[in-house]
C-alpha cells in the first residue's frame, strides 16, 4: 500500500506507479523471504511469467544454463 501511495520518495516504485502485485508467498522466516525475493529478481522475464501464472512446471525448463 505505501507503494501505491508513494509514501517514499526515494523509493524504486516511486515513479513506477501505480504499481500491481502480480505475485505473492507468505514466509514464516524473514532471511528466506529475502533470499526468495533476490533470487526471483535474477529470474529471467519468461520464467517470471510462469511463476505469475502458477506454472510451476515450466520453472526447471526455464532456467538459465551456463557453459563455460
Amino acid at each position: 500500500m505505501e507503494h501505491q501511495m508513494g509514501k517514499h520518495i526515494d523509493a524504486y516504485t516511486y515513479k513506477r506507479r501505480p504499481v500491481r502485485l502480480l505475485y505473492y508467498c507468505e514466509f514464516t522466516d524473514v532471511n528466506l523471504a529475502i533470499s526468495t525475493e533476490k533470487q526471483i529478481k535474477k529470474w529471467s522475464k519468461a520464467k517470471k511469467q510462469a511463476l505469475i501464472n502458477d506454472e510451476f512446471e515450466k520453472l526447471p525448463n526455464l532456467s538459465k544454463k551456463k557453459f563455460s
